[in-house]
Formats: structure tokens, C-alpha cells, sequence
């Protein structure tokens, strides 16, 4: 069975509980994809929380090295990360017991999609974050 993301009125539900993002792979290259996306999710309210390993601060905000580092509660997990590293970053998710993740567009990892759906988590897989919340708020 192919994995199915939620539908858009259950994106726009999370979207409109998610405070806080913790984005994986949140590159401080202004002309990088998870830069602009980021920035525009900022915009639109959302506090942004940078978790790439030896970036001190990206967009003014403080940078950890991984999920785990990061004090604060995250409602969601961006990730900008190659494929081979999705169900590393779905295991650290599983074990800090995070609510959701969001695997950006032109990244698919199926099976760590549905090891974190059948955990309990929203899982929303090839998709662009800012794209979706352009599409359903704006």
C-alpha cells in the first residue's frame, strides 16, 4: 500500500495547532530551499527552531545539533535532509515522542513514513511546507 499524505482540511487543522517548528537541516545560506522556507514560516508566526550540527544561529535564532538538544516543546519537525537520513531523523521523532513530521517535497522514504504513522504521529511526506500553508491560508 503507497503511503497517502492527510488530507488538505487535516493540514490545515495542524497548521493552524503548530506553534513551534523545529526544522532539520535548516540551512543559514539565504539562497537555500530550507532557508526560504524557514523565513516565510517565521512570517507567518510560526517560531522557527534551527537543529543543524555545527551552525551556531541560523535566522537569528539559536541552532541545536539535533532534536534532542532542543529544550523547547517542538509541535513539528520539518525536515530538509537527504532520504538516506529520514529514518534516522523518524527514530530521534519516535523517542522524544514528537507529534508530527514533515518530510519536505522531492524527499520519500516510505517505510520510515509509516514506522512514524503507525507510532502515532502525522506524517506529511513530499509535500512543500510553505507551498501548503500558501495553498490552504492565503
Amino acid at each position: 500500500m503507497a503511503f497517502q499524505n492527510p488530507s488538505d482540511d487535516e493540514i490545515h487543522a495542524l497548521l493552524q495547532q503548530v506553534k513551534t517548528i523545529a526544522v532539520v537541516g535548516l540551512s543559514p545560506k539565504p539562497g537555500r530551499p530550507s532557508h526560504a522556507v524557514a523565513k516565510a514560516m517565521r512570517g507567518f508566526g510560526y517560531r522557527i527552531i534551527p537543529v543543524r550540527p555545527a551552525v551556531d544561529n541560523v535566522l537569528g535564532e539559536r541552532a541545536y545539533a539535533s532534536l534532542s538538544e532542543v529544550p523547547d516543546k517542538i509541535d513539528l519537525v520539518d525536515v530538509f535532509r537527504a532520504t538516506e537520513h529520514i529514518p534516522a531523523v523518524v527514530d530521534e521523532c519516535l523517542a522524544l515522542n514528537l507529534p508530527a513530521i514533515w518530510i519536505q517535497e522531492g524527499i520519500v522514504h516510505e517505510a520510515a513514513a509509516e514506522k512514524a504513522r503507525a507510532a502515532g504521529m502525522t506524517v506529511v511526506m513530499d509535500r512543500c511546507l510553505y507551498k501548503d500553508y500558501v495553498a490552504l491560508f492565503i
